[in-house]
């Protein structure tokens, strides 16, 4: 609990969560199978785009005069978090068909088909995946639910950690 108190800290604590969650989906996926639909594939882009906001803000901190770039970078993070904790709502929401999601949410084909024939047959084995089903639910929450309180938690460590930054 010691890493929640000072700024570097709680930068860390948020980026191995965020690290964590990311290879749960990816884990999920090549591990257990879970194919992703694609609101599942849109949720991990801030997990993505954070990578090289990471690394520069690490790679700031050990620079003094850099404080205001490590608290743009924390502040754009915390940001970055929400927005992801949105798309995990949104698509929540569409599990639960509180809204409509996209038209065209489905599984994928072969995109190596070359004749008509073997277009036909991987149309056969496709895994049609739906935005609006959620393929399970943990402690009542699905993968999408847990990646909008996760990324929730992430955003408010990453502010934490910009606001200890600007009060040294």
């Amino acid at each position: 609990m010691r890493a929640l108190s000072n700024a570097t800290g709680l930068f860390v604590v948020a980026t191995a969560l965020a690290a964590a969650t990311i290879a749960g989906a990816w884990f999920s996926e090549l591990g257990l199978g879970f194919v992703p639909c694609k609101l599942c594939l849109i949720e991990r882009w801030p997990y993505y785009l954070a990578l090289p906001i990471v690394v520069t803000g690490f790679v700031r901190m050990r620079q003094p005069e850099a404080r205001m770039a490590v608290i743009a970078a924390a502040g754009f993070l915390g940001l970055l978090f929400l927005v992801s904790a949105g798309l995990g709502a949104y698509h929540a929401g569409v599990e639960w068909k509180f809204w409509a999601g996209p038209t065209d949410c489905g599984g994928r084909v072969n995109a190596g088909a070359v004749s008509i024939e073997d277009f036909r047959k991987s149309l056969n084995t496709a895994r049609v995946v739906l935005c609006d089903e959620a393929p399970m639910r943990i402690l009542g929450l699905s993968f999408a639910g847990w990646n909008a309180v996760v990324s929730l938690v992430i955003a408010g460590l990453y502010f934490a950690s910009a606001r200890k930054f600007a009060a040294r």
